[in-house]
């Protein structure tokens, strides 16, 4: 009976280990924060929108985002601010909701009538994709720059 006592033993502390070791232990320190600076903002109406995402299945569908950050408008440049972020990749989709109905509207359903931008000002033709506007997040904090366009 010792002998399956010790296996059980051995394979629980194997087990456990395998387990630390393929996790690593997460910090409270390890959490990022991430300043997103809308730029090119054309006036004051309103209010500027940013979702943030990590799902290239969610992209762009503002009720799936990780989070949703909102601030009012201001001509110029405008910071708005995600805390307590795991580290790792993400995108973001801006809008300048000027008429603070909390979507961004379309003509035809298709083409943005407000103005609006994503992360690494990636040039578009067709709906923009995750992997072009896909950034590192580190800690404890990165900034990146988002132009909108009208």
């Amino acid at each position: 009976m010792s002998r399956i006592a010790d296996f059980l033993h051995t394979s629980r502390l194997f087990l456990l280990g395998s387990l630390a070791l393929a996790q690593p232990p997460a910090f409270a320190g390890d959490d990022a924060t991430l300043t997103v600076t809308l730029q090119n903002v054309r006036d004051a109406r309103g209010a500027l929108r940013a979702g943030l995402y990590r799902d290239p299945a969610t992209f762009r569908k503002e009720d799936q985002a990780v989070s949703v950050a909102q601030v009012p408008a201001a001509a110029g440049a405008v910071s708005l601010v995600f805390r307590d972020l795991p580290p790792g990749r993400y995108a973001v989709m801006a809008y300048h909701d000027e008429n603070g109905d909390g979507t961004l509207n379309r003509r035809f359903g298709m083409f943005p009538s407000e103005g609006y931008g994503l992360s690494n000002n990636p040039q578009v033709a067709g709906p923009p994709a995750f992997a072009d506007s896909a950034f590192e997040v580190a800690a404890p904090a990165t900034a990146i720059a988002v132009e909108l366009r009208y």
